[in-house]
């Protein structure tokens, strides 16, 4: 019988040519029966072929299952010849073939005819190069104890299959009946189609079969501990059922079982995530299991009501109308163009996509503004709730994180409990006085604050009392602050800053006739028939009894003004107008508070009229010179700052290099003694924008030639003469206009700045822009006399 099969094989695999069909994922052995489905055009080509030449073909696998149109590259080189048994047609198209496996054999070569596989196919018969016995034998009862031990935890592997594998005694036939019947993946069954030697082929399939036991063992333990688990919660869900019950008979329940449904039922509600559900519904079960009356009962019942009584999932939707937010802003703010604009732009883009974030806004202007006012007015042209956050002193970090929950104290942060009080999870949250932040050893809250700010971060928010995360992504945030200086520079990198300036007199007297007035009388209970301030009493106060950026005082004065003469009407004091105007002012206010007395009215020497930008707005101050005979010595009074006193020793210079253009002797810095003063030397001074003011009123003392007196200035000077851009150009002119300058000679870089200037300042002053110090000079001197 062995002789017979030799003869078999020397018929079969004898080199020869025959078509291949590629298998995608499949490894076929020796006498096994496949069948699988053929659709590939190449492979039923192949078919055909091997049907009409004695149903001989030889089957290899492709490396990659991806691959649909492989070339020789792309298979394996081992396969196995076998013998077409059935071919059915199935209905789309395709082929579904049985094959019995025959014998192992190489591809050594291939070509493609008609378009199909068409290979050199060598035999590979199976050999034993290790002759002990003793190896033999171990790896057989090895595999046989593997392959039991498999059996045991696979149920459905057939009992015939095992019972013969374990009586077997030819370690050469062992390796592939049960390779053919443990799901494998091919490429391993693929690496011991290919090895030749048989006690290789029992070594390799003892590494398969133990691991696969491995494998078996852990996902039975697994299947375990699910079925126990499961248990357990029956267990548990008939236990509570039970407690129901007889709490349900006790006089003395108090509800607790009730009220442990109703957190669960308010839970399921709320749809957090799965973590964080986890994590609340164990919070609940410890309270389930504890003395209702007990300390710690009473923590975590606090804690699931602060938890349940958060904005989960609740949104506002936004109602923008860009028009009606227009013209609601226009008759809330007078003034403040720019910050408009910005708000308009920002509301556009969230009308168009809803979903942007981290649009972070940062208002930065002096005190009374209006940038709290403002920001109360976006939330209500968006329709969004709004609540304001202040952060003026704060110095705890756990004021904005919240505080661990390790004592009965502890409670949310100031973000959590904002977005609670506002009732939205989109709220528009106004961060009031960010630059007032503080810091201790108890932590640093502007530290805190950089993932609340952060678009890429807050989404997953984590407040210390919570312990699990807020999505703070859809909160508007807008800060207000009084100076950049204060904010630290990792927040202000995360803020998109508009600068508000602070109001001009034309701006100051429309809010207080606008708004400021009617707003008082109405809330002082007074009519307009009852008291009236003319226009020009309005302006006398905000000239001669405020100075400040804002309009707080303002509406205080008013509010005085008010006041006075509600004790008129309740007293019918007789003789008392209803009209205020700039004669009864005094008797309502008291004599003025600022006066401008020391404004020259006639054409000086060593005097100008300079230009600077305060926190309260625009301010002219007077440059004087006074120069004496002496040993060239110089001297600088007024609370200067560094660059003040630097653009001081510029101008010296400069002058030192002209002196022959204007009649000034070129020894003067040997023989003169010069003292330069900014009055109101109390206050300090300092800033870019005194150069050419201090060079005119040198050369104007040095000179001997007057100075106009209707005229003002503002710029920087270098060595050369150069004059160079300031900034705050719209309260600087404002400034000018107050005291009644006709002329006004600004850097020719900022003629683009004259956009902002008030249109009342442009009809009234003349603007002169100048490149360089001559062209200053040439107008500002009175060279006629």
């Amino acid at each position: 019988m062995a002789q017979k099969k030799t003869i078999e094989e020397e018929e079969i695999l004898l080199p020869q040519h025959m078509p291949v069909l590629v298998l995608r994922g499949l490894v076929l052995f020796p006498d096994m029966v496949l069948h699988f489905d053929v659709a590939r055009e190449k492979s039923v080509l192949a078919l055909n072929h091997a049907m009409s030449e004695g149903r001989k073909i030889f089957l290899v696998a492709q490396k990659d299952i991806s691959v649909d149109e492989p070339e020789m590259k792309d298979l394996y080189t081992v396969g196995v010849v076998a013998e077409i048994k059935q071919v059915i047609r199935a209905k789309d198209e395709s082929l579904r073939v049985v094959v019995d496996g025959k014998e192992r054999a190489k591809l050594v070569s291939m070509t493609e005819e008609e378009a199909f596989f068409m290979g050199y196919i060598e035999p590979m018969p199976l050999q034993q190069k290790n002759k002990k016995k003793e190896l033999s034998v171990a790896l057989l009862r090895t595999v046989k104890d593997l392959f039991e031990e498999y059996s045991q935890m696979v149920p459905q592997m057939p009992r015939e299959l095992v019972k013969a594998i374990m009586v077997t005694r030819n370690y050469k036939e062992i390796c592939e009946p049960i390779i053919r019947n443990i799901p494998l993946k091919y490429e391993d069954k693929q690496e011991i189609l290919e090895e030749s030697d048989i006690l290789k082929r029992l070594e390799m399939l003892v590494v398969i079969l133990n691991r696969e036991n491995e494998i078996l063992s852990i996902e039975n333990d697994i299947h375990e501990r699910v079925k126990d688990q499961i248990d357990k919660h029956q267990r548990e869900y008939y236990l509570r059922e039970q407690i129901k019950a007889i709490n349900s008979e006790l006089p003395d329940g108090e509800g607790s079982a009730s009220e442990i449904e109703n957190y669960r039922e308010r839970l399921i509600k709320l749809e957090m995530g799965i973590q964080s559900t986890t994590k609340l519904l164990k919070e609940i079960d410890r309270l389930e299991k504890m003395p209702y009356n007990s300390q710690e009962a009473s923590v975590i019942r606090s804690y699931l009501d602060t938890i349940m009584e958060l904005p989960w999932n609740v949104y506002t939707k936004d109602k923008i109308d860009i028009q009606k937010a227009r013209t609601f802003l226009d008759k809330e703010h007078f003034g403040l163009v720019k910050v408009k604009e910005r708000i308009i732009e920002s509301l556009a883009v969230r009308k168009l996509a809803p979903d942007i974030k981290g649009q972070i806004i940062c208002l930065v202007g002096p005190p009374g503004v209006g940038k709290t006012s403002i920001v109360r007015s976006i939330a209500q042209s968006m329709g969004r709730n709004y609540v304001r956050l202040s952060l003026g002193g704060v110095r705890d970090e756990s004021d904005i994180r919240g505080h661990r929950r390790t004592y009965i104290a502890s409670m949310p942060g100031r973000i959590i409990n904002a977005v609670k009080q506002a009732g939205s999870s989109n709220p528009l949250m106004l961060l009031d006085e960010i630059d007032k932040l503080g810091n201790d050893f108890r932590g640093d809250p502007s530290s805190a604050l950089l993932e609340v700010l952060d678009g890429e971060q807050n989404n997953t928010f984590r407040d210390h009392y919570l312990e699990i995360p807020y999505d703070l992504s859809n909160v508007f945030f807008i800060a207000t602050a009084n100076n950049l200086q204060g904010i630290p520079r990792p927040l202000l990198d995360r803020m998109e800053i508009i600068q508000l300036g602070s109001y001009t007199r034309e701006e100051k007297f429309n809010i207080a006739k606008k708004h400021l007035v009617p707003k008082q009388l109405k809330r002082h209970g007074i009519t307009g028939r009852q008291l009236q301030i003319d226009s020009n009493a309005l302006y006398d106060i905000v000239d001669f009894y405020t100075k400040e950026a804002g309009v707080r005082t303002l509406e205080r004065l008013i509010a005085t003004i008010a006041r006075k003469r509600a004790v008129q009407l309740v007293g019918n004091e007789t003789g008392c107008k209803a009209l205020v105007n700039t004669k009864g002012l005094e008797k309502y206010l008291g004599p003025h508070k600022f006066k401008n007395d020391d404004i020259c009215v006639e054409d000086q020497i060593g005097v100008v009229n300079g230009l600077a930008w305060t926190s309260v707005g625009g301010e002219m101050l007077q440059v004087e010179v006074a120069i004496m005979e002496g040993s060239g010595k110089n001297r600088s009074t007024g609370s200067l700052g560094d660059v003040m006193k630097e653009s001081i020793q510029a101008a010296t210079t400069y002058i030192r290099g002209v002196a022959g253009n204007y009649g000034i002797d070129i020894t003067f810095y040997k023989t003169k003694d010069i003292h330069i003063h900014f009055p109101e030397g109390a206050v300090p001074k300092d800033g870019p924008s005194a150069g050419i003011a201090t060079c005119t009123a040198l050369v104007s003392a040095l000179s001997g030639i007057p100075v106009r007196h209707d005229i003002a200035m503002t710029g920087e000077i270098t060595l050369r003469g150069r004059v160079l851009p300031i900034g705050g150009l719209r309260e600087k002119t404002m400034a000018a206009y107050k005291y009644g300058m006709k002329t006004v000679i600004i850097p020719k870089a900022n003629i683009a700045d004259l956009e902002e200037v008030e249109q009342i300042v442009k009809d009234n002053i003349t603007f002169i822009p100048a490149e360089d110090i001559e062209t200053v000079l040439k107008h500002a001197l009175v060279t006629d006399k």
